[in-house]
């Protein structure tokens, strides 16, 4: 079967494979200074993601799809690095909440321009129409899959 026959499936699972694999780590180690602290900018990108929400340890582990005591180690690392606070919620005094420190928030602000960078890196040859049309269907396909 043709690429055009499986449609845009199996090149979007080939792209996953290719940027957790290579990009994510070189992100990691131009904002971090070293490549093994992914998981700081997947948490600080959780937690921002969900901040209307009161984010916990639980709605971290939900986002990035793992167990509660990966996110909760995880979590804690983060807030040992300085990216994350923990909290009493304000509606559940029994559960922590978490907040983005200014650490995590540069770290943000790093990881979304580097995003938009590697964006056009990999987009590059490409017409701007080309471009602004391949965004709108990333935005798209992740707000309609909850992402």
């Amino acid at each position: 079967m043709s690429d055009e026959e499986e449609g845009g499936g199996p090149a979007l699972f080939r792209l996953v494979r290719f940027w957790s694999r290579r990009w994510a780590g070189r992100a990691s180690q131009e904002l971090t200074g070293q490549g093994r602290h992914v998981q700081h900018i997947l948490v600080v990108e959780a937690v921002h993601t969900s901040a209307r929400d009161e984010p916990t340890v639980g709605t971290v582990a939900h986002q990035l799809g793992l167990d509660h005591s990966g996110a909760s180690r995880m979590v804690k690392d983060a807030v040992d690095a300085g990216y994350l606070a923990r909290a009493t919620s304000e509606h559940d005094r029994r559960r922590a909440s978490l907040r983005l420190t200014e650490r995590g928030h540069d770290l943000l602000a790093g990881s979304r321009a580097w995003q938009v960078d590697a964006f056009a890196e990999l987009t590059a040859s490409w017409d701007e129409q080309d471009r602004r049309r391949f965004a709108g269907y990333l935005r798209r396909l992740a707000d309609e899959a909850g992402a």
